[in-house]
Parts: C-alpha cells; sequence; structure tokens
C-alpha cells in the first residue's frame, strides 16, 4: 500500500494537517489542551503533510495557540452570556464538541463540505458528543443556499455565536464581505469569532508555501489592510482582539527564534511595535446592529 501524499490537493485537506498539529500538542506532557480524537481524525495524510513540509513541526505552535484561544473564548462566552447555540462554519476535524466541557443542552452545528461531514461523522459515529451536536454538509461558497441554511440552523436560537477558525485566509475579500452580511442577518447571531492576517504576513505566507509547493489547491487569499474594520460596513465591529505573539508567549508555545524579532523590535518606534501585536491574531466580533 502506497504511503498518502503528502501535497494537500483540497482546502479541506488542511482540516488533516490542522489535526496532526493538535495531535502533537495533545502528546506533551504540558499539553495546553487535549484532544484525544485528533490523530485518529488526522490519519496518515495528516501527519504526511506536517512532514512533507520544510518546517512543518516547527510551524506548529501556530495553530495550537490559535486552538487554545478560541477554546478559552468559547468556554468563557458559553459561561458568562448564556450562548445557546454555536454554529461552526467550515468545522473541519474539530472535535470541541467531544472533548470540551459544554453543557448538555448547548446545541453545537458544524457545517462544512458534505465529504468532510461524511468523514468526520463516521470517525467520530462510536464517540458521545458533550452537548446537542449536529453537522449540515453545505458548500458555504453557494449564495444563493447559504442564508437559508443559516436560517434553518438559527431556527429557535436567542444567543448564537459564531466560529470561523481558519477560513477566511481561503476567500476572496468580496466572498468574506457577503459572508458577513448573511451572518449579520441572523437574527440571534450576537458573537462570531475569527482569526485573521496582515497583509505582510499573507505575502510571507505565499512566498513559503510557494517554495514548498504544497497550497496550489488552497491558496491564501484574505488579509484586510484595515484589520478588523473591515467588517464594520458588514454588520460586525470588534470587541476583542488576542495577538497571536502576545498569545503565544502567555501560553509558552511562541515561534522558534521569536526572541530575534523581539530583541530586533526593541529598535523600532512604539507605533511599529503595536503593529507587530497585529501581524496575526483571533478577534471576537460582535454585531453592530
Amino acid at each position: 500500500m502506497n504511503a498518502p501524499s503528502g501535497k494537500i490537493s483540497h482546502v479541506s485537506d488542511t482540516a488533516l494537517w490542522v489535526a496532526y498539529y493538535r495531535h502533537m500538542e495533545t502528546q506533551r506532557h504540558d499539553a495546553i489542551f487535549r484532544d484525544p480524537y485528533a490523530k485518529m481524525l488526522s490519519g496518515e495524510k495528516g501527519e504526511a503533510i506536517v512532514n512533507a513540509m520544510a518546517s512543518g513541526r516547527k510551524m506548529a505552535w501556530a495553530m495550537i495557540v490559535r486552538t487554545k484561544v478560541f477554546d478559552e473564548v468559547v468556554l468563557d462566552l458559553i459561561a458568562k452570556e448564556n450562548v445557546d447555540l454555536v454554529i461552526n462554519l467550515a468545522a473541519g476535524l474539530d472535535a470541541r464538541p467531544w472533548r470540551l466541557d459544554l453543557p448538555a443542552a448547548l446545541r453545537w452545528v458544524d457545517v462544512d463540505f458534505p465529504d468532510m461531514v461524511e468523514y468526520k461523522t463516521s470517525r467520530l459515529a462510536n464517540e458521545t458528543p458533550r452537548c446537542r451536536y449536529e453537522a449540515v454538509a453545505t458548500d458555504l461558497s453557494n449564495h444563493a443556499t447559504r442564508a437559508s441554511v443559516f436560517a434553518q440552523i438559527s431556527a429557535g436560537a436567542t444567543r448564537t455565536l459564531v466560529l470561523s477558525e481558519g477560513l477566511l485566509i481561503y476567500l476572496e475579500p468580496a466572498d468574506v464581505a457577503a459572508l458577513a452580511r448573511d451572518l449579520a442577518d441572523i437574527p440571534s447571531a450576537r458573537w462570531w469569532m475569527i482569526d485573521i492576517a496582515s497583509p505582510r504576513l499573507l505575502v510571507w505566507m505565499k512566498r513559503s508555501w510557494a517554495k514548498a509547493g504544497q497550497m496550489t489547491n488552497a491558496e491564501f487569499k484574505f488579509a484586510p489592510a484595515e484589520g478588523t474594520a473591515f467588517f464594520a460596513p458588514h454588520g460586525w465591529t470588534e470587541r476583542d482582539f488576542h495577538s497571536a505573539m502576545d498569545s503565544a508567549d502567555r501560553l509558552n508555545r511562541t515561534m522558534p527564534g521569536m526572541w530575534f524579532w523581539r530583541f530586533i523590535a526593541r529598535f523600532y518606534p512604539k507605533r511599529i511595535r503595536e503593529g507587530f501585536k497585529r501581524f496575526s491574531g483571533y478577534a471576537l466580533l460582535i454585531r453592530a446592529k
């Protein structure tokens, strides 16, 4: 039997890649979260993707930190704001409904491509989620049906949190704007948790991935120069921003060699240093209307 390819042939393959990073973190004695399903979900291809990358394992910190910060925000909002529905867009192989301590009455709805939904639900068929779990198979890029899907999912909910972890960067700005408007039209939608990159980071990522030749079918596209202000005309404003760099420091998962960049940054004006904190991060948006 041939070994699985390490090439990302479809954007859904990135879910296998990220799941393997969650497995790597789970194996640590000082893990900042534990995902006992990650290895099963990532499969051999997830590991192959990581191994095929020039610095695949060194880049794990970014996905691991992102996972933990999203965990923290999800649990905090559910506890303090009485969230009754979580809509997880492009959910991939996220196992939060199984691994987090969630209220049994909470509804959690994963939305993703049909093939991904089938793969994930089959792998987890013998596992019991902590909450009321549903999976909806749909193509989120289909504007004609997306709004009706959102309406069906959110029916009866009063306080909805939307997650889009690792999704927006693969979309064109016009598509992100349209998605933001559709989400703002959900009556119960109050919060939207996203990750966001800066234009400078996008350029660096494109150059790095071009050399590796792995991401030709999952191109990075969205990194607005105005940051989270991009969402204001489309119904959303920033409530909280968690810098990836600062979060990595707090969680003791900094990028290898970060000490050097921090040393260099000392010689930049404060305005530039503050800009570094927006190089990438995780934002909690609230609906503006």
